[in-house]
């Protein structure tokens, strides 16, 4: 599933230039994140490092809204880096 940022979000700017996908960028008061882009770093790292690197516990969390398998995850990756 992609992830959400959450109004937790205190523009840090930490996450956005670690994005390997570009999927993070700076919405009307806090940063979003591109549901179509985001693979949640499957592709390149074991883990998002958007959520890894933020220094607000539980900002940056699963989207329940748009779930997608690891598989699904991949096929995005493949699509977004082809």
């Amino acid at each position: 599933m992609a992830l959400i940022i959450t109004e937790r979000c205190i523009n840090c700017d930490m996450c956005e230039p670690e994005c390997p996908n570009q999927a993070i960028s700076m919405g009307e008061s806090i940063y979003q994140i591109d549901i179509d882009c985001c693979t949640e770093c499957v592709g390149h790292y074991d883990e998002p490092t958007c959520q890894s690197v933020c220094p607000i516990d539980n900002t940056i969390l699963s989207d329940p809204q748009h779930v997608e398998s690891r598989d699904a995850l991949w096929e995005k990756f493949v699509l977004l880096h082809a």
